[in-house]
Formats: C-alpha cells, structure tokens, sequence
C-alpha cells in the first residue's frame, strides 16, 4: 500500500535521484542537491515499502501564490495516482496555508489539466520570474508550460 508522509533530511538523496532520472531526459528541471536539503520541508513524499516512490514540493513564492514543483513518480508507479494524489495533497497543504492559488511550470500540461489546472501566462507571475527564474539554466527561453488553479476557501 502506497504511504504518503513529508520528507526528512534521510529522504533527500531519494528525491534527487527520482528527479535526476525525469531530468536527464528533459521531462523536468533538474534540482540541485544543495536546494533539495535546503527546502526538504517543502517535499511530501509516496512511500511503498519505505521506498520512496513519488516526490512533490510546494514552494511559497509570495502571500497569494505557491508552486506545485519537482513533481516525479517512479516509473514502475506510474499511472497508479500517486502523481495525482501527491498533488492533492499539495494542493491541501496550501489550503491550509490559506494561499489562494497554485501554479506549476510543466512539461505534462494534460495531467494537470485533469487535476483542474488551467493555463495561465507567466507574466502574470512576476514574483516567481524575479525570485527564481533569473537562476534557471532555461532563462529567458523557458519552454516549461504554466498552469493555475484557484484554491477556494474551505
């Protein structure tokens, strides 16, 4: 049975080796060892067996905006929800946060689109640009796709 739990500093070279792997195929931005341990308490993690099987992070970026990112399933996991749940759960956790809206930056714009994701312009996203998008190796040429959703309150 799949577990889902937040990630701890043991997790970390789990996480960077799911998003090596998508990475080194270009299905995803890489992250850096550095900025996983730095923002572990960001990561929510799927667990069969204690073995770490999907990944997902939610990075605040500003009072009304946070970030579904580093979004990775194993691929012999892969079509079973644990990409859909992990989002839910991020999604829930900014809930709770009380951030009104969500964003991501993707190449798999139909799989958040099924999960309520629209698309959005990432001009309308100026935070994110400045804070993190100078840094990306991608910069100013992203071809990554954003899409939004509006959390409700509840």
């Amino acid at each position: 049975m799949i577990e889902f739990r937040k990630a701890t500093l043991s997790d970390a070279e789990d996480i960077v080796r799911l998003i090596a792997d998508y990475a080194a195929e270009g299905l995803m931005l890489p992250r850096s060892r550095n900025s996983v341990y730095e923002g572990i308490w960001e990561y929510t993690l799927a667990l069969d067996d204690s073995a770490v099987v999907g990944v997902g992070g939610l990075h605040v970026v500003w009072q009304d905006l946070a970030e579904v990112r580093s979004l990775a399933v194993d691929r012999g996991y892969t079509g079973r929800g644990v990409g859909s749940r992990l989002v839910g759960l991020l999604v829930e956790e900014a809930r709770r946060l009380r951030c009104p809206r969500v964003f991501t930056l993707t190449y798999q714009v139909g799989f958040f689109e099924r999960l309520g994701f629209c698309l959005a312009n990432k001009e309308d996203m100026p935070h994110k640009v400045w804070k993190e998008c100078l840094n990306c190796v991608k910069f100013p040429n992203c071809d990554e796709t954003a899409l939004e959703l509006e959390i409700p309150d509840g």
